[in-house]
């Protein structure tokens, strides 16, 4: 029996009692959370509690790129599909950062992905025949991908294409759970921070990043049941397209607002 339900759940984690959320669930609960933090940086000032509840958006949606090679029948489909959203989005999110056209200062999160699932090719060639020419050839094109993040300049940087590498690498180990969440500990606290919080208890000044409030999606990534749920490819493209789709409408809805209302 429980090798029936293994086979059946796929997940790092156990089965949870109630079922579980499915991955669709999770691509939704973490567009939700995009929408609140993109909806603060473009038109709502102040009510940062939108940006800290935001912070979840990115891990969810890495956790899911992950979970999705793992499982696509056609690694070239699944790169090609994030490559052109990444391609579409890149105007709307230039226009979004900046109001420019072109801006090569910062990319779009999409490009994270896409260099994401390269290091994880790399890695499954060396997976499947690990000999010591493999394993090292793999490791260093996974470092060299990390440093092209940085230097590319996309969204969330080497930091984001190594989340999506640990999600993938300690998916089968014992606890996986709790390497997962110790290297978002280590990137979101240590190495990727953002700006501090600063609060007061009695005399003593404490501080926190907001890029910790991310560790809080640990708790619907714990609750992943290992199945894809229902929508099939409409909700598949609808996901994808979300990205460009939103940001333009924001953009639009923001130049409204300045300068027509």
């Amino acid at each position: 029996m429980k090798n029936n339900l293994a086979k059946i759940h796929n997940s790092p984690f156990v089965k949870k009692p109630f079922g579980g959320l499915s991955g669709n669930f999770l691509k939704l609960l973490a567009i939700a959370f995009m929408i609140l933090d993109h909806t603060r940086m473009a038109l709502v000032e102040g009510n940062m509690w939108m940006n800290y509840v935001g912070r979840m958006a990115f891990p969810v949606f890495a956790f899911q790129i992950s979970e999705g090679f793992v499982h696509t029948r056609s690694f070239g489909k699944y790169l090609s599909r994030l490559l052109i959203f990444a391609v579409i989005s890149e105007i709307p999110f230039n226009v979004f950062c900046s109001s420019e056209i072109f801006f090569p200062q910062y990319q779009n999160v999409l490009f994270t992905f896409v260099l994401g699932i390269l290091a994880l090719r790399l890695l499954d060639f060396a997976k499947k025949e690990p000999t010591l020419a493999k394993t090292a050839g793999a490791g260093i094109g996974v470092v060299a991908i990390v440093f092209l993040a940085e230097v590319l300049k996309l969204d969330y940087g080497a930091a984001g294409v190594i989340l999506v590498v640990a999600f993938y690498l300690f998916r089968n180990f014992p606890f996986a759970f709790i390497l997962q969440f110790a290297t978002m500990f280590l990137l979101f606290v240590f190495f990727y921070p953002g700006r501090p919080i600063y609060f007061k208890i009695s005399d003593v000044i404490f501080h926190i990043p907001v890029q910790a409030f991310a560790l809080f999606s640990f708790i619907p990534i714990w609750l992943y049941n290992g199945k894809k749920g229902r929508g099939g490819k409409t909700l598949q493209y609808a996901t994808y397209g979300f990205y460009p789709v939103h940001i333009a409408v924001l953009c639009v809805v923001r130049y409204v607002l300045k300068n027509v209302v």
